[in-house]
């Protein structure tokens, strides 16, 4: 009897260690995006001013390129646009592989900065909003913070107090009751989105999904407090090593498994639309969104991705 109970409660502990540990089951980097994702020449769901394009188009005007480990996408940034025309063009790609439980990484040099732009790395559901959505990176005209977000179906919200370093800018996560705002979190630094997450030379973005919360980290690139196994892109990880996220949506008041389905990773940039585009002059941005994507193509030199690698976990 005392062997049998020893026997069961060494069996807890063991389960509870490994509770957090994550085996690696999938690697993309430099040409591996091209195996792994795919080009949606796709209307833009937000409604920007960009014209998505596929992936013979996107390679052929460097939009889409590697060397290395430096996997691009960018947005044109040499056309003066027709009023009448098609927005400029850019690239959304989309994940060949759909993820429940997981944990992505991704290890960041660059991301797209600049009046207009609105960049994110995000996970989506089929069925949306039926199926949920998780924003990891988002923002839009150099606006920092980030802002992770959770967008889904009526009955998830967020309990007003939890354990987080950043600061929520609401705890509703229906898109209907919302205006589509869902529930964020801010991060609690500046250097987490924009001119400075670049100035500082990128980053790494973390983000744990189970039946039970969903967990967002960030370490900016010369964070000392980054985990070795976040920033070697270890084979195995134990997010119990991460410390306290910076956004922690907790099950307690939303049944994330009857909320969030089986998702696709994507990486997309657009401009303007119905977050940049309405927040465009409030936020110090010259004239009027539209016609400045239209007219200064220079002005999106900078206005690219430039991904090391993401690992995911499962």
């Amino acid at each position: 009897m005392f062997a049998s109970r020893t026997f069961v409660t060494l069996a807890c502990f063991v389960a509870s260690a490994l509770g957090a540990t994550y085996q690696q089951t999938d690697s993309h980097q430099g040409s591996g995006f091209l195996q792994s994702f795919t080009h949606q020449a796709i209307a833009d769901p937000t409604h920007g001013r960009v014209n998505y394009v596929d992936q013979a188009t996107a390679l052929a005007q460097n939009l889409t390129y590697y060397s290395g480990d430096h996997f691009i996408i960018r947005a044109d940034d040499t056309t003066v646009l027709s009023a009448s025309g098609p927005g400029r063009n850019s690239v959304r790609l989309q994940s060949n592989k759909q993820y429940t439980t997981h944990v992505t990484v991704w290890s960041l040099r660059h991301m797209p900065q600049g009046c207009a732009t609105w960049p994110a790395l995000w996970e989506v559901g089929a069925d949306w909003p039926n199926q949920g959505e998780i924003d990891v990176l988002e923002g839009v005209n150099d606006q920092s913070p980030n802002q992770s977000t959770l967008h889904t179906s009526s009955g998830c919200t967020m309990p007003a107090s939890r354990s987080q370093t950043g600061t929520s800018t609401g705890n509703n996560c229906d898109t209907a009751a919302t205006n589509n705002a869902g529930c964020g979190v801010k991060a609690p630094t500046t250097n987490s989105y924009g001119p400075a997450f670049n100035s500082a030379g990128g980053g790494w973005y973390a983000m744990e999904r189970t039946s039970s919360f969903i967990k967002v980290w960030f370490w900016s690139r010369n964070d000392g407090s980054v985990p070795a196994d976040v920033k070697n892109g270890a084979t195995s990880i134990n997010t119990d090593n991460w410390g306290t996220p910076y956004a922690y949506f907790p099950s307690q008041s939303c049944d994330l498994n009857s909320h969030f389905g089986a998702h696709n990773i994507i990486i997309n940039l657009t401009l303007c639309g119905d977050w940049a585009g309405a927040v465009y002059s409030s936020d110090g941005c010259p004239g009027d969104c539209v016609s400045y994507v239209n007219n200064n193509p220079s002005a999106f030199t900078n206005a690219y991705f430039d991904i090391q690698w993401l690992k995911i976990y499962g």
